[in-house]
């Protein structure tokens, strides 16, 4: 997690807790250091899992049950990886709808975000039908 990835977006969408981008007040704080919002931390895990789960989704139906474990900060390297909870048929022949739930862990192996993320996605069957 880079001071840019958090402090950017913490300020694009207009959280105005000084906790995530000002060092001084932070300094003098018992963190010691600046905490990275969790609302980014959920979306870099959401990103990493991406390439290995949605590629080929025709939509993201749904975000559930995301849970912020412990606290990130700028330095800590997030990895993310993931299991399938349920696969079901959709209305469409074409694609069906998968529910993962990724997990984000830090550099300690310390769980820092769950999300449960629902998607549809194309059916192996269907690839070569573009």
């Amino acid at each position: 997690m880079t001071e840019l990835e958090n402090v950017n977006i913490t300020n694009m969408v207009m959280n105005t807790a000084q906790g995530h981008f000002n060092a001084d007040q932070m300094s003098k704080t018992p963190l010691g250091k600046i905490l990275c919002y969790g609302g980014v931390n959920f979306s870099l895990v959401l990103g990493l899992a991406s390439q290995d789960t949605v590629e080929n989704a025709i939509a993201e139906l749904g975000l559930d049950n995301i849970q912020l474990k412990t606290m990130v900060f700028h330095g800590d390297t997030l990895y993310a990886y993931s299991k399938v909870l349920e696969k079901r048929e959709s209305d469409r022949e074409d694609a069906g709808i998968v529910v993962f739930k990724h997990y984000g862990v830090n550099q300690n192996k310390e769980l820092v975000a769950e999300v449960e993320r629902t998607a549809l996605i194309k059916k192996k069957s269907h690839w070569l039908e573009r």
